[in-house]
């Protein structure tokens, strides 16, 4: 007979039933009509939409990207402009067009921390407050408005996760089953999910470089839930078994993403007119019209852009170092009107990229209570939101020691785990308080979180303000114009 404490640990979550896809539908509404309202507003080309809208029109006519009638160098992977590109097929090459893929991405991606949540946490109320965080997060609503590649990285990220977190509940379903069997293991099962997984993460990858952070945190994942699995099960050598069970599977993960990642750069491949697409040729007079030349040129590709991204140490307004970016210490302008009307004397109107404030700056105490929560608690869930904020923010920090440029925007991967450990305190916070204080502080935080975000919106969606309006939002001064 299976003990009590083990059929705990291993049996899936025991889902709450009848509401879960009330709460879902509400919140993703809510970030569906922000993100599509108004959308081509600002009108013309914003930021660093001139780079990527621009490139995903030329994707469309060439298969590849083009400048000024030759082909370009770019230093992002494709899929992130095809992506823009859809939009522009549907919509024509409009402020819509360019910008609609980014909208239903930052949707999608709310929709998925929501259903993440749900089975994380077994509630619904915090899963819809997970989602609802991030809903009504600045910056993730002005990337989910304009045409650049972060907003589709993240949703690859998250979706990924999710995927990975499915794994983990068939996983230990299996050595249940098994248990009950009275087998030593699990019977053979193709884990699709953890496959799916990694078609996913090669998607991110396939946008930008910085996946392969996540990449490594996931495999890192799956080999610790594994563990823990075998442990649960009383399975002996749990570390070692894992190692040698799950080493095909995480090598699966690898290949498919190294397969999406490749498959992304079709339209260089296939067509002769691609930056470098002949350069050993025109370097050396070496005919590169095999697989190995043409091999050879996508790799010296591969490492000019690497270079770039290596030396990229040019000074830029909006510049900004990873220890700044939880503190909002420097955030990106987007848009500014030149001459906006509001009815008052003098008016400012623009686009910031501003997370809501009383939403991030409770990130790092967030994070210390986590910590203390992991240690006294020995919750898996602790465990693997630091493994996925560390992905997203540790690496940068590495790359400001050398100096590079860098933006405060490149922390929106980590956005939707900060969000969901901010639900996991609220959780804890409303059940360690007796009666309805614990609630009630969790509920008037999250009020004063979309409070927050309404006093913001005009900067979020480029509405003309007075000055003196516009300027009562600027909190740190200098630093936030």
């Amino acid at each position: 007979m299976i003990p009590d404490p083990v059929r705990r640990r291993l049996a899936p979550p025991a889902l709450p039933a009848g509401s879960g896809w009330v709460v879902t539908a509400i919140v993703v509404a809510v970030a569906a009509i922000l993100r599509l309202d108004d959308l081509a507003h600002p009108a013309g080309i914003q930021f660093d939409e001139v780079y990527y809208a621009n490139e995903a029109r030329a994707m469309l006519e060439h298969g590849v990207e083009y400048k000024d009638g030759n082909p370009a160098f770019v230093v992002h992977p494709p899929l992130g402009k095809w992506l823009i590109a859809m939009g522009i097929r549907l919509f024509g090459f409009t402020e819509v067009g360019w910008r609609v893929a980014a909208a239903v991405a930052g949707t999608l991606c709310v929709l998925i921390i929501v259903r993440t949540g749900r089975r994380l946490f077994r509630s619904d109320v915090l899963a819809g407050a997970a989602g609802l965080l991030v809903a009504l997060d600045g910056m993730h609503l002005v990337m989910s408005r304009v045409a650049l590649l972060d907003i589709f990285l993240t949703l690859f990220v998250v979706a990924a996760f999710g995927c990975l977190v499915l794994d983990r509940e068939r996983r230990r379903a299996r050595w249940l089953a098994a248990l009950e069997a009275g087998r030593g293991g699990p019977a053979f099962a193709v884990p699709w999910w953890r496959l799916a997984a990694g078609v996913l993460i090669g998607c991110g990858l396939a946008v930008k470089w910085s996946a392969l952070w996540y990449l490594l945190a996931f495999l890192l994942l799956i080999y610790l839930w594994e563990v823990g699995a075998r442990r649960s099960a009383g399975a002996p050598r749990a570390w070692r078994g894992a190692l040698v069970g799950e080493s095909g599977w995480l090598a699966a993960v690898v290949v498919l993403a190294v397969i999406v990642y490749v498959a992304s750069w079709a339209g260089w491949f296939a067509g002769d007119t691609g930056y470098f697409r002949h350069w050993l040729r025109d370097s050396s007079g070496v005919d590169d019209g095999n697989l190995v030349g043409v091999l050879t040129n996508w790799w010296h590709y591969h490492r000019e852009a690497y270079g770039f991204h290596t030396g990229l140490s040019k000074q830029h307004t909006y510049q900004s170092w990873p220890w700044q970016w939880l503190l909002l210490g420097r955030p990106v302008l987007i848009y500014r009107s030149a001459a906006p009307s509001c009815g008052a004397p003098s008016c400012m109107a623009d686009i910031t990229a501003l997370g809501t404030p009383l939403l991030w700056w409770a990130f790092p105490p967030v994070l210390a209570v986590l910590a203390r929560l992991g240690i006294s608690r020995r919750d898996w869930r602790v465990g693997a939101l630091f493994i996925c904020v560390g992905a997203g923010l540790l690496p940068w920090f590495w790359y400001a020691l050398q100096g590079r440029t860098m933006f405060a925007f490149y922390a929106l991967p980590a956005l939707p785990f900060l969000a969901l450990a901010t639900a996991y305190v609220l959780g804890v916070i409303a059940k360690a308080r007796p009666g309805f204080l614990g609630p009630a502080i969790a509920g008037a935080y999250m009020l004063l979180v979309v409070a927050c975000f309404a006093y913001f919106y005009p900067i979020y969606m480029g509405h003309s303000l007075p000055y003196d309006a516009w300027q009562a939002r600027m909190w740190l001064g200098g630093r936030w114009i």
